[in-house]
């Protein structure tokens, strides 16, 4: 682990130099990339101090047992040296966690979508509490959440689908562990025998590409225009303003029409399609990955059941990990700090591993 350690000071030092050198800001990618590195080992720096504090202490103590002459400061170091050893296993594997590779991706913005799944209309209003449940977290957070686009079903505030945008600093290392099904089973207000039904909506959580992050040729992009079909006015019903882009490579298709600007409304979607395609392209080596060492939390499969949101008995189940709470209410209310951490640890003690 000293060697790690001084690696670590060596590769930081590097760092530095390169980011105080001007030429490093004419490469974006580079600059972006290095800077990245650097706050990564800047975080583990005070991990790695301690652990040299407590291995100086352990050794000092293991030379005063070995050629000290007084009893008195023998026995002293060896009840020192039987609290430091343990407490140096315990730094030791804290900082092997935190020195678990991380996806480059974590640091960037987050496109979360929600979809409404199998349950007709309980499923769209269920997507409909999700996107609140995420909106009011993003709002108690340091994140910001723009709206992309959307379609609304006209009951209780239901969604077939919204599309969104989370603007900070490592918004997607934060939610991308919300990918999956969310599955809700209560009474559905359109119940009248009191019956619980059970419903689902998916949500995918993609950072958002920047152009160097994926090579997009634009040959493969077939572009169409029309009227948009939602609220905003006369301006925006009527003129070409709505833009569908088609990935023919792929067959992904992105919609935007909530500005009233088609070239707003081509750059919003532009950026949804390269974090689908980057997606895409991730998720098959990420199901590579998962076959070879059976990882679960981090796979990103869109189709798996990850949580369910239980009423009758007020409870939250996070399947994964095999957390449940008992505080739906506050859950629904945007407090999913416990999930999100708590998958955090679960994905790197599984990297770990």
């Amino acid at each position: 682990m000293i060697d790690k350690i001084e690696k670590i000071f060596e590769r930081r030092k590097a760092l530095e130099e390169m980011l105080n050198d001007p030429n490093i800001f004419s490469d974006r990618k580079k600059s972006e990339e290095t800077g990245r590195e650097y706050r990564e080992l800047d975080s583990v720096i005070p991990k790695c101090n301690e652990y040299l504090e407590v291995h100086g202490q352990i050794m000092d103590d293991k030379e005063v047992i070995e050629a000290g002459d007084d009893p008195e400061l023998k026995e002293f170091a060896k009840e020192e040296l039987s609290e430091l050893e343990p407490k140096l296993k315990e730094i030791e594997e804290e900082l092997r966690l935190l020195l678990v590779p991380k996806d480059p991706m974590d640091s960037k913005n987050a496109i979360l979508e929600i979809r409404a799944g199998a349950g007709g209309d309980e499923a769209a209003i269920f997507a409909g509490d999700l996107f609140r449940m995420y909106s009011r977290y993003v709002e108690n957070s340091s994140f910001k959440l723009e709206e992309i686009s959307s379609s609304e079903f006209g009951v209780g505030g239901g969604l077939k689908e919204i599309i969104c945008l989370v603007k900070g600093e490592g918004a997607y290392g934060t939610l991308k562990f919300e990918s999956g099904v969310h599955r809700v089973q209560r009474v559905p207000k359109t119940e009248s025998q009191g019956r619980v039904h059970t419903s689902a909506a998916s949500v995918a959580v993609l950072p958002e590409i920047e152009e160097f992050d994926v090579q997009l040729n634009q040959n493969d992009v077939r572009v169409d225009t029309f009227c948009s079909s939602g609220p905003g006015g006369q301006s925006v019903n009527t003129t070409y303003s709505a833009v569908r882009l088609t990935h023919e490579p792929t067959g992904i298709v992105v919609t935007c029409q909530d500005e009233k600007s088609q070239i707003k409304n081509k750059a919003k979607a532009m950026k949804v399609l390269a974090s689908r395609i980057y997606d895409v392209k991730k998720a098959e080596e990420e199901a590579k990955i998962a076959q070879e060492r059976k990882l679960q939390v981090g796979t990103g499969d869109r189709s798996a059941k990850i949580r369910t949101y239980n009423y009758p008995q007020g409870r939250v189940t996070d399947h994964r990990i095999n957390l449940t709470l008992y505080k739906l209410d506050a859950v629904v209310d945007g407090e999913i700090t416990e999930f999100i951490d708590s998958l955090k640890v679960a994905d790197r003690m599984e990297k770990l591993q």
